[in-house]
Parts: structure tokens; C-alpha cells; sequence
């Protein structure tokens, strides 16, 4: 199981840290206009959550 999340984190982290900056920027440039930033605080806390818990169970398995 631990090989699983390792592959994820050298794949899916990259991508899920450039959808975490994406939504933050969107939120800010929304936040200036007064506009809602629901679904980009979701797709936000979900990149967010995915990349700490994949870095977490790295860390656990003690898989480098």
C-alpha cells in the first residue's frame, strides 16, 4: 500500500498543488470583485487535504 501512495505523491502532488494555486488566485481575484468563492474554496480544501493526507501516509509507511 505504501508503494500506491508513493506513486501518488510523485505523480498526483504536482497537479494537486497547481489546482491549490489556481483556486487561491481565483478566490482572490473573486474576493476583490465581491463575488461567490464557494466551489473554489471545495476544489481548494480538496487539493489541500489530498496533498497532506498522501504526504502523511508517505510518512507513515516510511517509504522514500
Amino acid at each position: 500500500m505504501g508503494i500506491v501512495f508513493l506513486y501518488m505523491g510523485w505523480f498526483l502532488i504536482p497537479l494537486l498543488a497547481i489546482m491549490f494555486c489556481i483556486n487561491l488566485v481565483e478566490i482572490l481575484k473573486k474576493i476583490k470583485k465581491d463575488q461567490p468563492t464557494f466551489i473554489n474554496t471545495i476544489w481548494m480544501t480538496t487539493s489541500f487535504v489530498l496533498i497532506t493526507w498522501t504526504i502523511a501516509v508517505i510518512a507513515t509507511f516510511g517509504v522514500y
